[in-house]
């Protein structure tokens, strides 16, 4: 496979999953207070947004790239 057609490829897929899944949250563990035998953790979530129009761009760029990678074989 073409290098262009396998970037297109991955930023196709890349750009359907932000369209798919806008945002996604993920935990942290942080050690507040350790006296002794006793410790406090906290979770503390981080939420990571992605733009919809930035996965649009890339769904339309990876398109291109796999049309061009094609194109040039033939």
């Amino acid at each position: 496979m073409r290098p262009l057609v396998l970037a297109g490829l991955i930023l196709a897929i890349l750009g359907i999953v932000a369209l798919a899944v806008p945002s996604f949250t993920f935990f942290t563990r942080d050690r507040v207070a350790d006296i002794g035998f006793f410790t406090i953790d906290v979770a503390r979530p981080h939420t990571i947004v992605l733009n919809p129009i930035v996965g649009g761009i890339a769904l339309l760029v990876g398109m291109v790239l796999v049309l061009m990678g094609l194109r040039s074989r033939a």
